[in-house]
């Protein structure tokens, strides 16, 4: 009886894949890439766990019971959980009502806006927070000036270096993410049921609220919860705005364990707490989310309609860019300022314009040269070890090329639940001692930004693999290649777009990460984030003008290609 080729390659798929797994010469490089990713992951917790319950007598919890006994912990946990709170709730409400306007409204220039709520994304929060000392300290800060130039007052109207000051801040570089999310959703949703609302006399706004609202309302707690966790772990804003005010939060009290003379031990019970309550976070967050209890069935296909605003076209218009201005032109434009002056408070007049800090930034300042390079260096480096890593674990898990294959995604999943500090504690605990001993040395950051933008590379290849079905890769086998030739020629060009997708992302998440490179860096190892952070304590506002620009139009450089190379919104895959 005749056997159609169909029939072949589906048995290929079925069995003869099964059946040669551990004849592939290439097996080993596939038991590699997943035995280092799960060394990756568990090594560092591993230390955590070990130097926070283990002492010179044993298993004890001593450790943790300072933490939860001591003053200046509680002071810490009790003012994360405050701000964190409070950025969840602001950025909920921002992005989603930015969010509803673009989606749901003719509001003019969505375009426009949506790159303005991209590049609040790609702003790292500790630049954007020391923009924002520039723009509303109570002494030089540029609005506070202009107040007391307009009123007459001695008094400062702003004073950023306050729990408030704080919390507006993180909330500027928040909100995008809750946007993103629930952008995402009201696409999704038919214009059906508010056309029936209007029918029955609401107005638009009593429309979004009784309607639109509550069929969001999984994407809101999901975007809260996140807005919370993105907040939760930020160390740069609560360091450079808050330590003035001798506001501690969890991430900055475990930089201080750091200090001389360190407690180790300690800052490894701190981050466990911090770890779990991250994990549950992100649990409740994915059962949020795949709850099916809010859906719409939508008649004539589902059709969207959007939501006229009349005369309210251009009032709302101006609010949304008000609230874009304070994450995008105001720092942008200090950053911008402080750049070309001989004296950045002064107005930026031709005889306060300079060049200087540009070529002393590049040419004279010995820490920044060393940092740009080892900056871009590891941007590289990483980027492309991440990719292939995640690369290998995506076809992995996809193809299920080995018993247990598909545990390997919550390996590489992993680094979602671990804060950069937290991870930055392991990583220190366990690279400062034999076997292995990578403090001191760029490899240690390597390690950190790999294990760090593991979730990003993955999830990336992992959907992008998900989209190439087998049978196209079986021609390939047919003919006698092996499972790595046929991902590098057949499954790699296919996956392209998703792959330099994944690439850029791991590139800029590298060059603007600080809450790990903070504690895990040497003297010959800074990175340009540590350095703006350094600077700042010596005044030299400049250099650290010129190096956030160039962080800023790398980033956006290298979105920009992304979007021609592969077409897509990058903001939106990434989320």
């Amino acid at each position: 009886m005749p056997v159609s080729q169909t029939d072949t390659l589906g048995r290929l798929g079925q069995t003869g894949w099964s059946a040669l797994r551990f004849k592939d010469p290439t097996f080993p490089v596939w038991i590699g890439a997943a035995l280092l990713l799960v060394f990756l992951m568990l090594f560092p917790l591993g230390a955590i766990f070990r130097a926070s319950l283990w002492g010179d007598t044993g298993l004890t919890f001593s450790r943790y019971l300072e933490v939860f006994t001591n003053e200046q912990s509680l002071t810490a946990i009790w003012n994360t959980l405050i701000i964190s709170t409070s950025v969840g709730v602001l950025a909920v409400i921002i992005g989603a009502l930015l969010a509803w306007l673009v989606t749901r409204t003719d509001l003019p220039w969505k375009k426009s806006i949506r790159a303005l709520v991209m590049a609040s994304f790609v702003t790292p929060p500790f630049l954007g927070a020391f923009a924002w000392t520039l723009l509303a300290g109570p002494n030089a800060g540029a609005l506070n000036k202009l107040y007391r130039a307009v009123t007459g007052s001695e008094e400062a109207i702003f004073n950023i270096f306050t729990m408030p000051g704080l919390i507006f801040v993180m909330t500027l570089y928040s909100f995008p993410f809750v946007f993103s999310m629930i952008a995402n959703v009201c696409e999704l949703i038919s214009s059906d049921l508010e056309d029936a609302a209007e029918i029955l006399g609401a107005n638009k706004w009593r429309t979004a609220w009784t309607v639109t609202l509550p069929l969001a309302l999984p994407a809101l707690i999901g975007g809260f919860i996140l807005a919370f966790l993105h907040s939760l772990s930020l160390f740069g804003a609560p360091a450079i705005l808050g330590l003035p005010a001798g506001l501690h939060t969890i991430t900055t009290q475990i930089w201080t364990l750091f200090q001389y003379p360190p407690r180790l031990d300690m800052a490894a019970a701190f981050s466990v707490p911090l770890l779990l309550a991250t994990m549950v976070l992100i649990v409740a967050q994915k059962k949020i989310l795949g709850r099916k209890g809010y859906s719409t069935v939508g008649g004539k296909g589902g059709q969207k309609r959007l939501i006229r605003l009349g005369w309210g076209r251009v009032p709302v218009l101006l609010f949304v860019l008000g609230i874009l201005s304070l994450s995008v032109f105001l720092p942008y434009w200090i950053l911008l300022k402080a750049a070309l002056s001989k004296a950045w408070a002064l107005p930026l007049t031709w005889d306060n314009f300079t060049l200087h800090n540009l070529s002393f930034t590049f040419f004279e300042y010995g820490d920044t040269q060393l940092a740009i390079y080892n900056t871009f260096k590891l941007g590289l480096i990483t980027a492309t070890v991440g990719t292939l890593l995640a690369t290998l674990i995506a076809y992995i898990t996809n193809r299920n090329l080995f018993r247990g294959a598909r545990y390997l995604s919550f390996f590489a999943l992993a680094p979602l639940v671990i804060p950069g500090i937290v991870l930055a504690v392991g990583l220190f605990i366990a690279y400062t001692r034999p076997p292995l001993v990578l403090y001191g040395t760029i490899w240690i950051l390597f390690v950190a930004f790999l294990t760090k933008e593991m979730p990003i590379g993955f999830s990336q290849a992992e959907s992008t693999f998900k989209s190439i079905h087998p049978e196209l890769e079986d021609a390939s086998r047919i003919i006698g290649a092996n499972r790595l030739t046929t991902l590098k020629d057949i499954t790699a060009p296919l996956a392209r777009s998703g792959l330099i997708a994944a690439w850029s992302f791991i590139f800029i998440g590298v060059i603007r990460e600080l809450s790990a490179a903070i504690l895990l860096f040497a003297p010959q190892s800074k990175v340009v984030s540590v350095v703006i952070f350094d600077l700042k304590e010596e005044g030299q506002i400049g250099v650290i003008a010129v190096l956030g620009i160039l962080l800023l139009l790398v980033s956006f450089a290298v979105i920009i290609t992304v979007q021609r190379l592969a077409g897509r919104d990058v903001v939106a895959t990434r989320e």
